[in-house]
């Protein structure tokens, strides 16, 4: 893999990662439209490893806040709601695979997300005429059950997982704000979860990398120097930075229905390529 396909590729894991537009359907589409195969795994988790490091950057003072007081309500919010996730994960692992790799539910998908966003924003609306609105102090377990079922439904590539948290957090009457912050902190165990997940199967593969500059053993079976590896993983941190900014600034001002209109006409483009044209899919 050439540097400029790391950093494409990093860029692309930054990106859509925070914003409401699925950062895995994104890849998904990257791989059909320009022909890149599918990261190595290592390569994979080190851009996962980037957008981490751009979530620590960001909230690191809500982050400082949890770990000076682990036990309290925040903290448990957030193991409910990265449960479903994990089960869905565990219980549907293989189809969840499938589905990355045939892109068949792809445009589908995307119209998924639109839906929520749609949603999601008209109920936050109502919710706001009403002058219901909770901050973080009034959520609820069942605030992040729902927020977590939400997380678990966008496992699919081309649902949104920033979008469907927010979606749900909006549906729940939650002011933008803490929705976005809490959508964003509970990135933190998903990431966590999938860089821990290929972690073990690089180990189980017997992957190695070497101190030469070169990753080997790569589930693609090519090699990537470690110059891509830093390009991308850095350009995953640096662009992931700027879009979680940009996605706070967004959600308190604006609303969501941008990403909607973006994520249907993807979707649009994705169904009639899959049905008629045949070009990519």
């Amino acid at each position: 893999m050439s540097i400029l396909n790391a950093i494409m590729l990093g860029v692309l894991q930054g990106l859509t990662e925070f914003l409401p537009v699925s950062s895995s359907g994104h890849l998904v589409l990257m791989q059909k439209i320009f022909g890149i195969t599918a990261p190595a795994l290592f390569f994979d988790t080190m851009l996962h490893v980037g957008t981490l490091i751009a979530v620590f950057a960001v909230l690191w003072r809500d982050i400082w806040d949890i770990l000076r007081r682990i036990v309290q309500p925040l903290t448990g919010y957030l193991i409910i709601a990265t449960i479903p996730a994990v089960v869905l994960a565990l219980a549907f692992g293989d189809a969840i695979e499938h589905a990355f790799e045939s892109g068949k539910f792809l445009g589908v998908c995307f119209f998924v997300t639109t839906a929520l966003l749609v949603t999601a924003e008209l109920l936050s609306k109502r919710a706001n005429a009403l002058g219901g609105l909770k901050d973080g102090g009034s959520m609820n377990w069942q605030d992040a059950l729902v927020i977590g079922i939400m997380q678990a439904v966008a496992i699919a590539p081309g649902i949104s997982r920033s979008g469907a948290t927010i979606s749900g957090a909006l549906s729940r009457r939650l002011d933008r704000s803490f929705a976005a912050r809490f959508s964003f902190l509970l990135s933190i165990p998903a990431i966590l979860g999938a860089v821990v997940l290929q972690a073990v199967k690089l180990l189980k593969g017997g992957a190695e990398t070497e101190i030469a500059g070169v990753t080997a053993g790569v589930a693609t079976g090519e090699s990537i120097g470690a110059a891509a590896i830093i390009a991308g993983t850095v350009s995953a941190a640096i662009v992931g930075f700027f879009a979680m900014k940009l996605m706070l600034k967004i959600i308190r001002e604006r609303p969501l229905y941008i990403f909607a209109v973006y994520t249907a006409v993807l979707g649009a483009l994705v169904i009639i390529d899959q049905t008629i044209t045949h070009i990519k899919f």
